[in-house]
């Protein structure tokens, strides 16, 4: 016999998928009733499936009959099963966010294309709720609350979300008079874009672990404690992050902080490199075959003992690397002092929160070099996007603002719709009086390979296009890219002379940096852009930073390292060939 429980959550599914679609609300009443009206029956539900016609409890129709017998013989109503097929899954996740009936959840969906919690919380981060009806920024900010109480027992995380936690926990253990050394390992040293937990390394004077968790907890109050073994202990915060604390003595210091930063892969080759030495290496140290074992102060010695040199942690993750340090064939990596100025920013012209002068200002103060303002186009009209006569008042304001600026300027861009058939938004009469036109796709993501990587060429080959945003439009643990021929586009971009964007925003992170040294080999700048919509995104110029060494690229490969001056060129160059 079919489980009571089993019929009243078909019910309220199908309810609940009738309101996202929009029918008739009588019939959506229905449906809602007849779960509530089945679990209010106390009487044995296998009973009353065998001896009773379903129509003669009161509110229980012919139709509410007939759809339950379908669950009785079936478990799966065809009404239901052809609901699903309409509405995405996804949707009834969205539901479980406070405040998030279905009404608002088919409101953001219909009007906005959302269609999961990760995009939901983008748009909210992005300000694309402010203007939609029956929402505001008290609504979205209650949306991103509780975004953040789904999280907590979520098993992944972005690295923006744990990064900060991570320090912060560092900083507390590094007071801590029985502490001698405290450094971050694991996913997060290596900067991966997804995070599953904070990786800590402690060395404690006279093995005092005990002590240094009982004050740590204190001052966390963090929601579970346990231990893990001897020397590690786990500690689950009360935003769902977990902490690994893992205790290690002077001497296997170093070691331990090394194995636990590499990727498996990594660790593989690195103990085959060592065997080719005579030499094994493990989380306790290095030792001869005769099994005399080497001392290693750092890290540092770690590389001199194994003869190659110092691999920075962000690019620990698989034998590639083992084989440049051999081959002393190691990149010269970006660095943040590197970056000259801030690409890629909106301002309160589409759907930015600050202004053209506030942003610039926090940019200037931030010791960058020029700002590039990029806000939407036209066709982008959910963020407000701007009209030719919109865009003509913003480039004459970005005039008067370079009046008061000796050592920095404002540079004239647009994030550039690109269109369905991979033109662009705006004439190129109006595209040549920008400084630089950055192209994005916003709108029908669901295409072929063939037809993604069409478009895009197609944007490319506009002589105004200077930069590629987000190329695949994915959002981490929200969307998958769409399918996208990348080894095409950047072949393209090599030929044309176009930049790709690494998107910064850590919802993005795209291009992925597993193709970043394959575009910087074929000779293609990378753009690495916050995509501010505030001042605080700025910030998130760290993460783009941080997925940029991840890829090798050298400074004379990304398009940000390059002066006022060269950058108009570089845009310049494309449009008139020279």
């Amino acid at each position: 016999m079919t489980e009571k429980k089993l019929v009243i959550q078909k019910l309220e599914e199908m309810a609940v998928l009738m309101e996202l679609k929009g029918e008739n609300p009588f019939k959506i009443r229905a449906f809602s009733n007849a779960a509530r009206i089945i679990q209010g029956i106390s009487q044995d539900w296998d009973q009353i499936i065998s001896t009773r016609t379903l129509t003669e409890i009161k509110g229980i129709g012919t139709g509410i009959s007939n759809f339950i017998l379908q669950i009785t013989n079936t478990n799966e109503p065809e009404d239901l099963k052809t609901l699903r097929k309409e509405i995405p899954t996804s949707l009834l996740e969205m539901l479980k966010i406070p405040g998030m009936g279905a009404k608002k959840v088919k409101a953001v969906w219909q009007t906005l294309h959302i269609q999961s919690i990760g995009e939901l919380e983008y748009a909210c981060k992005e300000n694309r709720l402010l203007d939609l009806e029956g929402f505001g920024e008290k609504s979205q900010q209650k949306i991103l609350q509780g975004i953040e109480l789904l999280k907590r027992y979520s098993n992944r995380h972005l690295l923006s979300e744990v990064v900060s936690e991570a320090e912060q926990i560092q900083a507390l253990l590094r007071e801590f008079p029985e502490v001698e050394t405290v450094e971050i390992s694991g996913d997060l040293r290596r900067w991966c874009e997804v995070i599953e937990y904070i990786q800590i390394i402690v060395c404690a004077a006279d093995n005092n672990h005990e002590t240094i968790i009982l004050k740590l907890t204190a001052e966390l109050d963090p929601e579970e404690v346990s231990q893990q073994g001897d020397a590690e202990t786990m500690i689950r915060l009360k935003n769902g992050i977990k902490v690994i604390l893992i205790f290690a003595n002077k001497q296997v210091f170093p070691f331990v902080l090394h194995h636990t930063t590499g990727s498996a892969d990594y660790i593989d080759a690195l103990t085959s490199h060592a065997m080719s030495m005579k030499l094994k290496i493990d989380k306790f140290g290095i030792s001869e075959n005769e099994g005399a074992q080497i001392p290693c102060q750092s890290e540092t010695d770690i590389f001199k003992n194994l003869n190659i040199p110092v691999i920075a942690p962000e690019i620990r993750e698989n034998s590639a690397v083992i084989e440049a340090a051999r081959n002393h064939n190691l990149p010269l990596l970006l660095g943040n002092r590197d970056i000259q100025g801030v690409i890629h920013t909106h301002t309160t012209y589409s759907d930015g929160l600050h202004s053209l002068e506030q942003l610039a200002e926090a940019v200037r103060s931030s010791g960058y070099r020029y700002l590039v303002i990029s806000d939407h186009s036209k066709s982008a009209i959910y963020a407000n996007g701007l009209t030719e006569v919109r865009l003509n008042q913003q480039m004459q304001e970005i005039d008067r603002l370079n009046k008061n600026w000796e050592n920095f300027r404002v540079l004239k861009s647009i994030e550039c719709d690109i269109l369905s058939d991979g033109q662009l938004d705006y004439s190129n009469e109006i595209l040549s009086q920008l400084d630089l036109v950055i192209a994005s796709i916003h709108s029908r993501f669901k295409m072929t390979e063939a037809e993604a990587t069409t478009r895009i060429i197609r944007a490319m080959e506009n002589p105004y296009t200077t930069i590629i945003g987000h190329p695949t439009g994915r959002l981490l643990l929200a969307r998958e890219g769409y399918p996208l021929n990348i080894k095409a586009i950047i072949d393209a971009a090599a030929a044309l002379q176009i930049a790709i964007e690494l998107n910064a925003n850590p919802h993005r992170l795209d291009l992925d940096w597993r193709w970043l040294k394959e575009a910087q080999d074929k000779g293609v700048m990378i753009s690495i852009n916050p995509d501010a919509h505030r001042i605080e995104g700025i910030a998130d110029m760290q993460f783009g930073i941080a997925m940029a060494r991840k890829g090798w690229l050298s400074p004379e490969n990304v398009l940000n390292c390059l002066n006022v001056e060269e950058i108009c060129r570089f845009a310049k160059s494309r449009h008139t060939g020279s």
